[in-house]
């Protein structure tokens, strides 16, 4: 595990650094607080940290104000070496934000134990990170298809719409549906259309790009947002995403099948807060319905009924 030491006496520092290689730390130096504070600030840096309290520039106790006033998910456990040893000095290093504190010089053994009491807990912070994640994931998401589900992705076409207006950039959508998919389920059974559903959304996911949002939108339904997409583009997209689906059969457990999609497609384009996403919602299932009437397996584009 990495390990920030910051010292400006640099004969402390590589004493210091010596002994925590030999423990098996991999150790990261300063000589000043301002340069110990911008280490910890970087992207991916340690999160264990040893800080002495007097230091040019910044003095520990601000290296941890700096630290605990960042707004980010990961936490850096801080300890402070003093020579202080006045409960006033230890409160006032703990008030700061270090999460302990040694009285300098510190024995070997004593260190190590703080130390290992510090990724103890940054093991159990990463934990409870960890599980956060995955609530807020199984929140947000379909179970099936582990794509947005209805609610995640007319949230993420909302933000979208707003950006837009801010950029005055257009948004289209796309709304699929998987052709005769009452027929697979009453042919072969729903394990076999659980399975179309799963490749439909694999598909989906590997023909839009990056920065575009898929959701399982209801049933076999599957709506996609495109930011910065406008008419054009959209009419070469959503063919490509048409094609993805219906190029190669489907493997699944009853054997081969040719499975297709439809699509209703729309760009918006002015929008403003004052309207609502539902009449674009209606627009865009006029098409797929116009699509699967006009007998299955393409794209019919829309007109947006309104937008600012």
């Amino acid at each position: 595990m990495r390990i920030l030491v910051a010292d400006d006496d640099l004969v402390s520092l590589r004493l210091m650094e010596r002994m925590l290689q030999k423990s098996g730390y991999e150790v990261v130096t300063a000589d000043n607080g301002q340069e110990a504070a911008r280490i910890l600030s970087r992207v991916g840096g340690p999160r264990l940290a040893l800080i002495d309290w007097m230091m040019p520039g910044l003095d520990g106790p601000n290296v941890c104000r700096v630290i605990r006033d960042r707004h980010d998910d990961s936490y850096v456990y801080m300890v402070l070496l003093t020579s202080k040893q006045s409960s006033g000095d230890v409160v006032q290093g703990l008030e700061a934000g270090a999460d302990d504190y040694l009285t300098k010089p510190c024995h070997p053994a004593e260190l190590r134990a703080r130390l290992h009491t510090g990724r103890r807990v940054l093991q159990l912070e990463d934990k409870l990170v960890e599980a956060r994640e995955k609530m807020r994931f199984k929140a947000t998401h379909d179970s099936l298809t582990l794509l947005w589900d209805r609610g995640g992705i007319l949230s993420l076409l909302q933000s979208e719409l707003s950006r837009s207006a801010r950029e005055y950039s257009p948004v289209s959508l796309l709304l699929c549906d998987v052709d005769h998919f009452k027929r697979v389920n009453d042919t072969y059974g729903h394990q076999v259309g659980d399975e179309v559903l799963q490749e439909v959304s694999k598909r989906l996911k590997d023909a839009v790009r990056s920065h575009d949002a898929v959701g399982r939108y209801g049933g076999e339904e599957f709506l996609i947002v495109m930011g910065a997409t406008g008419t054009i583009e959209l009419q070469e997209r959503a063919e490509q995403i048409r094609s993805a689906i219906s190029c190669l059969p489907f493997l699944t457990a009853y054997g081969m099948l040719e499975i297709s999609i439809s699509i209703g497609a729309i760009t918006i384009e002015g929008w403003n807060k004052s309207v609502s996403i539902e009449p674009f919602l209606k627009d865009v299932d006029d098409a797929l319905y116009r699509a699967k009437a006009a007998g299955r397996d393409r794209v019919i584009y829309t007109v947006a009924s309104t937008a600012a």
